[in-house]
């Protein structure tokens, strides 16, 4: 608002009137320091949480970091404070987003030549049935929206990693990250318990199981732990598999975000002309870092060497973005969807599987 005084003499004031949605475009960004707090609430309990996940690889650091989050924002509540809103939202957001980057290192695109076209349809096969799963058995359990997204991609692809592409692609709310991932871990121990024993039951040889648990297993953790314990073989097998499968993160993620942001367009605009979306909306620059780090990995230019510590480094990343979810929810949250979720998550995992290996049958690779 500002006013002057006219030709005339007289006081003319002008008002700017801003909408609620164009106040909400331009966020005032905290300073530094005062995201600091919550940031070191959030890096000292991820600090606990990979070493327990590297213990227990089935459950994984990504989950005891959300599980610690929530025991931690529960027992102390004034760890909930205003003084520590602006690290945790740096943390879920913006490490989120860099522990994607991090994690194309770990993919050579060789690697997934080698895979080779007789695994593409398995592949491929499963992960359409993942998908459409999720729609479909999501409508009929009443299972929508963010949970049954991530549920669906996190089942499709790789576990916690895809949850949380797909998490810093659509903004999705904190509980339906917490129901995914109670989801994919339930799941990963059931299937590092169960698939060994049934693959020497039906007879798979080394090549075959590692498809097949490269394919049906959520979490590159679970895969590694059910593919070697078959057979060195089977678990070089799975890890080449599952690493290709970390490629559909590409086009899935740009999908989500190109419905989302249409969706959000539609909402804002009040005329019927079609919206036109910026490509930094379409294109979301952690992809695009996701795909270079590849791409270096797969020239030569990351050596073998740092792998383990990029692998370490994008783990604790992902896992202080999740302990920072974790504080930030309420228990009533998780309480609201009941068994629904859970019951997505054990029919998508079921039809996975069962696809895997009659893909395998129909194209001859069992």
């Amino acid at each position: 608002m500002y006013a002057h005084f006219s030709r005339e003499g007289r006081l003319v004031v002008h008002v700017e009137v801003r909408s609620p949605a164009a106040a909400a475009t331009r966020p005032e960004t905290p300073h530094f320091i005062e995201r600091v707090p919550g940031l070191l609430v959030v890096l000292a309990l991820a600090a606990t949480a990979v070493p327990l996940g590297r213990l227990v690889p089935v459950i994984g650091g990504p989950v005891f970091g959300i599980v610690l989050g929530v025991l931690a924002g529960v027992l102390v509540p004034a760890l909930r404070g205003s003084w520590s809103r602006p690290g945790y939202d740096f943390a879920s957001k913006t490490l989120l987003q860099l522990s994607i980057v991090v994690l194309g290192t770990g993919l050579s695109l060789q690697q997934v030549v080698r895979v080779g076209g007789d695994s593409l349809p398995v592949m491929l096969g499963t992960l359409a049935v993942a998908l459409g799963g999720a729609w479909l058995f999501g409508r009929l359990l009443g299972v929508r929206g963010d949970t049954q997204t991530l549920i669906g991609v996190g089942t499709a692809i790789c576990g916690a990693s895809a949850i949380a592409a797909a998490t810093a692609a659509i903004g999705a709310k904190r509980s339906s990250v917490a129901y995914a991932l109670a989801t994919i871990f339930t799941f990963n121990v059931v299937a590092v318990l169960a698939f060994p024993p049934l693959g020497h039951l039906l007879g798979l040889d080394a090549e075959a199981f590692g498809l097949w648990a490269g394919t049906a297993i959520n979490d590159t953790s679970s895969v590694v732990a059910a593919g070697y314990t078959y057979s060195q073989q089977a678990g070089d097998q799975a890890l080449v598999v599952k690493l290709t499968r970390s490629l559909m993160l590409i086009p899935i993620v740009l999908g989500l975000v190109i419905l989302k942001s249409r969706r959000e367009a539609r909402a804002h605009t009040a005329d019927a002309s079609r919206p036109k979306l910026p490509w930094r909306r379409m294109v979301p620059l952690f992809l695009i870092g996701f795909i270079a780090a590849a791409g270096l990995r797969s020239a030569g230019l990351v050596p073998e060497a740092w792998q383990e510590t990029l692998s370490l480094v994008g783990t604790f990343l992902i896992t202080s973005a999740l302990v920072a979810i974790g504080l930030s929810m309420r228990p009533s949250e998780l309480r609201k969807a009941g068994w629904r979720p859970l019951a997505l998550g054990a029919l998508l995992w079921v039809s996975v599987a069962l696809s895997s290996l009659g893909l395998q049958w129909a194209t001859g690779t069992l």
